[in-house]
């Protein structure tokens, strides 16, 4: 049932098909695709207990620890794309229920920088890690031409995505 709407959804394009049976092939296999990752994004969710937005908040404070990268407040706007209340929100949140610390800045008394708990590294690691893993798998799995392909088109893709209005 899911797989024929995906399907359906993908020759309702609101442009003209790809030329191609391979790429009309290709336009049906990024709609499932886009609909994998939805669903996987609302696991996700329903098994961290958290919102999206904090759930995604905690995944960038997440990885840019394992950078080593001091994150504030403001950085987090940044990359939430969101507002100052509603950060606030979710670092309030994030730090009651005992998954963000708050750090002072090392020059500015007024900053603070946020890190995650060992509890939010394992709290992230648990939700996403099957999803990364299966991903991970399927790519180890292809030919290195077709792996080369895959990025090429997606890259191909995203590009062009990109490019339109608004756009990064």
């Amino acid at each position: 049932m899911h797989e024929d709407l995906i399907d359906r959804e993908a020759h309702h394009l609101y442009a003209e098909h790809p030329g191609s049976a391979e790429g009309r092939r290709l336009s049906r296999a990024l709609a499932r695709l886009r609909h994998a990752e939805r669903l996987q994004a609302d696991r996700a969710v329903r098994a961290s207990g958290l919102s999206a937005i904090d759930l995604t908040a905690l995944r960038y404070l997440v990885h840019a620890q394992r950078e080593q990268r001091d994150v504030s407040p403001k950085d987090l706007i940044v990359l939430l794309g969101s507002t100052s209340a509603t950060v606030t929100n979710v670092v309030e949140r994030l730090v009651r229920r005992s998954l963000v610390m708050r750090t002072d800045h090392p020059t500015d008394r007024r900053a603070h920088f946020l890190v995650p708990t060992d509890g939010a590294v394992g709290l992230v690691r648990r939700v996403f890690e099957g999803h990364h893993e299966a991903v991970v798998q399927a790519i180890d799995q292809l030919e290195p031409s077709a792996a080369d392909a895959a990025a090429e088109a997606i890259g191909r893709i995203s590009d062009a995505l990109d490019r339109l209005p608004g756009g990064a």
